[in-house]
């Protein structure tokens, strides 16, 4: 069993920078697959980030490539989703979710408002 914990939302200016944080219950996060996914009212939750095992490898959603940065700390187990140059259309409770051997895992969300 994996527990997720995303900490870091709140409410923010447009232009303004947030850093999101997923911290994992379990040693051994190296092995795991993470991501960010994000879901505003009314719509389907999407990807927002992902990173492999080793942090070399990054993927991100269109809406949010040069704003966004997803980076790992295996050695403290955590995830992070530094961005910047935020949008009321950034407005979402963002999820984090890790994936180990097959079995998926997702937070509780931190909602991150972008708003004047």
């Amino acid at each position: 069993q994996v527990q997720l914990v995303e900490s870091g939302g709140g409410l923010v200016q447009p232009g303004g920078s947030l850093r999101l944080s997923c911290a994992a219950s379990r040693s051994g996060s190296r092995a795991y697959y993470m991501g960010w996914y994000r879901q505003a009212p009314g719509k389907q939750r999407e990807l927002v980030a992902d990173i492999s095992t080793s942090g070399g490898s990054t993927s991100y959603a269109d809406s949010v490539k040069g704003r966004f940065t997803i980076s790992r700390d295996n050695a403290k187990n955590t995830v992070y989703l530094q961005m910047n140059s935020l949008k009321p259309e950034d407005t979402a409770v963002y999820y984090c979710r890790a994936v180990v051997a097959g079995t998926g895992y997702w937070g509780q969300g931190t909602q991150v408002t972008v708003s004047a």
